[in-house]
Order: structure tokens, then sequence, then C-alpha cells
């Protein structure tokens, strides 16, 4: 987990995460800014061991920080460091806004390599890739706010991981987490603090929500992100209090940098 919180956190990163398969990662979202880059130092994960990239919709705190991985990447290219390419999932939507901030924000000696080193892969709803030899499927999320994917991956172990983006889920979306091994479902707070953080005026879930969801979804692990940071210290404790009220499989709350076993 290279970050664990909302749009608007300042004590830790936002919500983006890793998934290592041998000594490869596929990199989903990238938070809003440069930190993105400082995790993966922190946690020893090497931009030249990332070739594959899921950004999940267009909010800053998602899409921000791929500019510095394509720069990262580049510079990679440019000193010889880099093999093959690098493979960026979105819907097309999104594709156009990380070429047009990407062309805005970043020199020609980087740019020049997209579309040649730096590779777009159109996704739509309801369809498959392979990606780290995983069969991947992505899907529409179907938010009132804006176009986003979530997906749904079959590793080769069996196991299967369900990430939902950071809305709650959509009943239209049952059949791709039901049974799931591992649920990613944001919790923006505490049910007993929705007033504070007032959740459902911004579309979000509360940990009640999410383990609920959940149960009924009969999955064995629900991993809680896209969360509120004024509760850091004691989040861990607090969010699987709540939740183990609602939902009796294993409730999984990480801070930033923490690693989840699949």
């Amino acid at each position: 987990m290279l970050g664990n919180g909302c749009a608007m956190v300042t004590k830790c990163y936002n919500t983006c995460f890793a998934i290592l398969d041998s000594d490869e990662y596929f990199l989903v979202d990238t938070g809003g800014g440069n930190t993105i880059l400082s995790n993966l130092e922190k946690k020893n994960i090497e931009i030249s061991k990332i070739h594959n990239v899921f950004i999940s919709h267009a909010h800053n705190d998602h899409i921000m920080g791929i500019v510095w991985i394509i720069r990262a990447v580049c510079q990679k290219i440019i000193d010889g460091k880099y093999e093959d390419n690098l493979y960026i999932y979105s819907h097309n939507k999104n594709i156009e806004i990380i070429k047009t901030i990407s062309n805005l924000l970043l020199q020609n000696k980087f740019t020049k390599y997209i579309g040649d080193r730096v590779k777009f892969v159109p996704i739509e709803d309801e369809s498959y890739m392979e990606v780290l030899n995983w069969k991947v499927e992505f899907f529409d999320i179907k938010s009132t706010k804006l176009l986003q994917f979530g997906f749904k991956i079959n590793f080769n172990s069996g196991k299967n991981l369900v990430f939902l983006g950071d809305e709650p889920l959509n009943e239209d979306l049952t059949n791709y987490a039901y049974k799931c091994d591992y649920l990613m479902h944001e919790a923006f707070c505490l049910y007993s603090q929705r007033e504070k953080f007032k959740p459902y005026e911004k579309h979000h879930s509360t940990v009640k929500d999410a383990c609920t969801n959940a149960s009924k979804l009969e999955v064995k692990n629900v991993v809680l992100i896209h969360t509120e940071d004024e509760n850091l210290d004691n989040r861990k404790v607090l969010y699987s209090e709540e939740g183990k009220n609602y939902f009796n499989g294993n409730i999984i709350v990480p801070d930033d940098l923490e690693e989840i076993y699949l």
C-alpha cells in the first residue's frame, strides 16, 4: 500500500498500491504528486520494475502522480536502464487527460517517448486484459460523479482481488465481488463520525457501510482504503472495532507502506 488516504489528506498519501508478481509490479493509481516516487523508493520498488499502470479515474488525487511516473520512466529510458515499454491502462477520457497534462508539464525529451515507449491501453466496461500473467477484468463502477473503472484480478494461485475504486459498491457490480478473496472497499470514516466527515455528501462510505457490503458479499477479506487522516494513530483499532460489528471475516486497515500478503 503506497497510500491509503482520501483526496485532502496531509498526514498520509492518497490511495494507491502496487501488486507484486515475482519481481514485477502492477501499479494501481498514482496519488496526487511526486510522493509516489518517494514511497516507491521507501519500499525499494524500482521504476525499472514497473511496466504496467492502471488509472481508475481523473480526480487529481488518483491521476496527477502519473506525470511523475512517466517522467521517471522516460529518464530511465534516456539512461538506457529501462527495458520494454510502460503500459498505462485506462479509459479513453483519462488517456487524453494524461497526454494533455504530460505535454503541458514535461519537457520534449520526455514526451517524445509517449506513443513509442510509453503506450496507452484503452479499457472498456467488461474488457479483459492479460497483465503480468494474470487475467484482469476491468469494469465501469457506475459512478454518478465521474467515469471510473475498477477491476477484478484472478491470480494464478486461484485467489482473486476486487478493487472498487473510491466509491461505494454499486449493486450492479455484485457479480464481480461476490465471495471474492480480497475486496478493496473505500471507507471514508467511521460511521460514528459521519456527522463530522460527511461521507455521504461526497458519495463515500463509512466503515459500517463497507463492512456491511463485505458481509453481504460473503468475501473473505475486506481492505479499507481511501480514508480521512485525523485518526491515523488509532485508525487500525477504531476501524477494526467498528467493522467487526458488521463483518465476521478478516478486516485489513493498512497504513501507508504496509505490505499485504495475498
